[in-house]
């Protein structure tokens, strides 16, 4: 195919490529999934909860159950399954959510839950295309913008277009947005299809990514099962922050300035998006893959490091609304983008690990959303009285707390396996080297 031939000739042109692709596929996910958020459902409750908090709930179950499946069907999904799988996924949240439009309230929370169920593993499929390649931690920029900014853009959009088209109830505007963005959606997937095969200098450099078997993933767990579990819980604790913030910003910055404008939830989305490309993308510079670990790791912490601490500024006034959710924006988006598309990158070709990504993330990401859940619950159960922005800032100190200490312990362990692993070498006989 001349298109694949051509991205194989030039570098800026497969990055510029792969970088659209995969932001626009994943952007456009979120048109399916976050959009309802930004509607209050006011004075409506279930079970003396309110129905906005069910809907989340609902939506975060299925979202959960879907990283569950995930972590088979993505880490054994076959490359030429690949587009039929992501359309098909698409499809079905869209169909449950005119569903959710067509079933009155009280009784249509349950096509949220429906519409949860296929989102969840649309990641997975997206990074599959990525992952692997010498570029990339530059190609996963476009996905890890959309993860960042995806949200509040579309939640914008979502403010707009109601006030443009007032007669659309807060019921049909989800079905409405995924309508919108679904033309652009199948585009974009069209674009990841072309996306040529890792060449044979990535696999040298990241090892090849393949369908992993039941056989390899025990292998897996059972040499780096320890600082695997130290990154899935820390992974776990930045869903649930980062989940939480973006499910209930509204709610937020009613509490913070009962003036705000639609606006800053683009303003500091954006700004949170262009730090982060700039730290993530400049790894890919970075070719030795123990350096490039080790920093992916520093990384991590100063996300936690920012987050704690802009919290403590806040609540000693030193700074005001808006930088503090800016600033713990960033450090969450920074922590989770950096988990998300390069530590387990790198860890796979440091350790020449017969695994894929998707794999470790799907790990991850199914625990964290169950947290998220329960988080949801807990609020809503034994915190009622306390305010969202007041649950967010507790949760942020204990997200730098644990998150300081397994970060710790799982880079101890990851430390004496590689230097267990180059001694092994160096003890070997002469004639077996």
């Amino acid at each position: 195919m001349r298109l694949q031939q051509a991205l194989l000739r030039s570098n800026v042109l497969f990055i510029t490529w792969a970088v659209i692709a995969s932001f626009g596929a994943y952007f456009c996910m979120y048109a399916f999934r976050k959009p309802f958020n930004a509607g209050l459902y006011h004075g409506l409750e279930l079970w003396d909860i309110g129905y906005k908090t069910i809907l989340i709930i609902s939506q975060v179950a299925g979202y959960t159950l879907s990283k569950f499946a995930g972590i088979k069907v993505i880490s054994e999904l076959k490359h030429s399954s690949r587009v039929k799988l992501i359309i098909s996924l698409i499809l079905v949240a869209e169909i449950a959510l005119l569903f959710f439009g067509l079933v009155p309230f009280p009784y249509n929370f349950i096509f949220l839950f429906i519409n949860g169920l296929p989102l969840g593993m649309v990641y997975g499929v997206v990074f599959s295309f990525l992952e692997g390649r010498r570029f990339t931690e530059m190609l996963a920029m476009g996905l890890n913008i959309s993860v960042v900014v995806a949200s509040g853009i579309l939640k914008t959009t979502y403010i707009e277009v109601h006030k443009l088209l007032p007669f659309i109830s807060e019921f049909w505007m989800p079905f409405f947005m995924g309508l919108l963005f679904l033309p652009l959606f199948l585009l974009f997937v069209w674009m990841l299809s072309v996306i040529p095969a890792p060449t044979q200098e990535d696999i040298n450099l990241r090892t090849e990514r393949t369908p992993m078997t039941g056989e390899n993933k025990s292998t897996v767990m059972k040499e780096f099962g320890f600082p695997i579990i130290c990154l899935v819980v820390c992974y776990a604790i930045l869903v649930v922050g980062r989940d939480f913030r973006d499910n209930f910003t509204i709610e937020i910055w009613n509490e913070l300035d009962a003036n705000w404008a639609s606006s800053v939830l683009s303003t500091t989305e954006m700004i949170t998006a262009i730090i982060v490309l700039v730290v993530i993308g400049s790894l890919a510079f970075v070719r030795d893959n123990l350096i490039g670990f080790r920093l992916t790791n520093v990384i991590l912490l100063s996300g936690m490091c920012i987050t704690g601490l802009a919290t403590f500024l806040f609540e000693r006034a030193l700074i005001d609304g808006f930088y503090w959710m800016l600033l713990i924006g960033l450090g969450m988006f920074l922590s989770y983008t950096i988990l998300q598309s390069v530590v387990f990158e790198r860890m796979i070709a440091l350790f020449r690990m017969k695994a894929n990504a998707g794999f470790f993330v799907y790990i991850c990401e199914s625990i964290g959303y169950l947290g998220s859940a329960v988080l949801l619950l807990y609020k809503e159960f034994f915190m009622k009285s306390m305010s969202w922005a007041k649950v967010l800032m507790q949760f942020s100190y204990l997200q730098f707390g644990i998150g300081l200490l397994l970060l710790t312990l799982g880079n101890i362990y990851f430390e004496r396996r590689r230097s267990g692993k180059k001694q092994e070498k160096v003890d070997l006989p002469f004639s077996a080297i």
